[in-house]
């Protein structure tokens, strides 16, 4: 379960799609996307949410294994830091009526790699379209892919999600490569309960306002220095500033053998500043057993442990980082990541 002073912290988490905290590009594209579809009503709930809402009542199977602590931010047994704006949908749609579409966005918790494209705290949005008569999907697909990424390519493959029939990944073309922006499919029976049809779609603006504003980390989302921060402001391309150089160090650690890099990160991001590290990547994992017997009494190694060995790449978007900065930054991590370990 959550400590206290973790939720304060995650609740403290500026969400960028709200304009009562300040104005964002972010909420220049889903302003647009409201002018696109019919009837937009935009939708938003306290990030705290019953956990039925972010799962039962989503279809999501008991032992789903997104429902494990691991990797869900479970606050008590009920109640949870929803870890998709699909945790809106439930109760939106007790109130809503036929013939509108709800729109969705916020901040939604998570645990997940640490790279450029990846964060704790992603923003997202649903976009679901109820209405009295079956409409077309890929209908939807074209307009919220047009009026978010106008001129770029988009393909769809079939996906499978609890919420939906007909599932679909949207995947769009950037710099030689597919790049997920969002999920979709026609919305299952069992979350419509008395309304006659439905399309689901949930997206990840982050990346997309990445992919519109051409902005190579998403860590610059939040930056507070002025040449950055200034440029968060419209949807015009992102003018780089200065490229400082990346420091790398290697740590070697005991951890679980059920950790992988989503929970590892997770606990690197409670440890030390994101907008510091750029990726964190495994090198090698080596089961306790392994070791030789002078290095598991060197690392206390326990049975069911395996040895990490973590590369951490970290670039401050603003200025060179010094050596003694990088590795005050990985000594913390040594000993919290040591402190920590299950």
């Amino acid at each position: 379960m959550y400590r206290t002073d973790e939720l304060v912290h995650a609740l403290n988490v500026r969400d960028l799609t709200d304009p009562a905290q300040g104005p964002h590009a972010m909420q220049l594209l889903i302003a647009d996307l409201k002018a696109a579809v019919d009837n937009a009503l935009e939708v938003r709930h306290h990030p705290l949410v019953p956990v039925e809402h972010n799962y039962e009542h989503l279809g999501y199977p008991a032992d789903a294994i997104t429902r494990e602590a691991r990797y869900t931010r479970y606050v008590s047994e009920t109640c949870m830091l929803r870890s998709h704006t699909t945790a809106m949908i439930p109760p939106a749609l007790r109130a809503a009526i036929p013939d509108v579409t709800l729109l969705c966005p916020g901040l939604v918790y998570r645990r997940d790699t640490v790279d450029r494209l990846h964060t704790g705290t992603p923003h997202q949005l649903d976009v679901w379209r109820i209405s009295r008569r079956q409409e077309q999907l890929s209908d939807l697909i074209d307009t919220v892919v047009t009026t978010l990424l106008p001129g770029k390519r988009y393909r769809t493959i079939d996906a499978q999600h609890p919420y939906t029939t007909h599932g679909k990944q949207i995947d769009v073309w950037d710099d030689g490569e597919w790049v997920e922006i969002g999920e979709c499919g026609r919305a299952a029976r069992h979350v419509l309960k008395d309304h006659p049809h439905g399309l689901a779609m949930g997206l990840g603006l982050d990346r997309i306002l990445m992919l519109r504003k051409g902005i190579p980390d998403i860590r610059l989302l939040r930056n507070t220095d002025p040449r950055i921060a200034t440029q968060m402001l419209d949807l015009d391309e992102y003018r780089p500033s200065s490229r400082h150089p990346a420091a790398v160090r290697d740590i070697s650690i005991m951890a679980d053998v059920d950790e992988d890099i989503e929970t590892l990160g997770d606990r690197i991001r409670a440890l030390v500043p994101e907008d510091v590290i750029e990726e964190i990547t495994i090198l090698s994992e080596t089961p306790a057993e392994r070791l030789p017997a002078h290095v598991q009494d060197r690392l206390e190694a326990r049975p069911g442990q395996k040895n990490v060995l973590l590369r951490v790449t970290m670039r401050a978007p603003e200025r060179t980082l010094t050596d003694r900065e990088t590795n005050g930054i990985r000594d913390r991590l040594l000993q919290g990541l040591r402190a920590t370990a299950p």
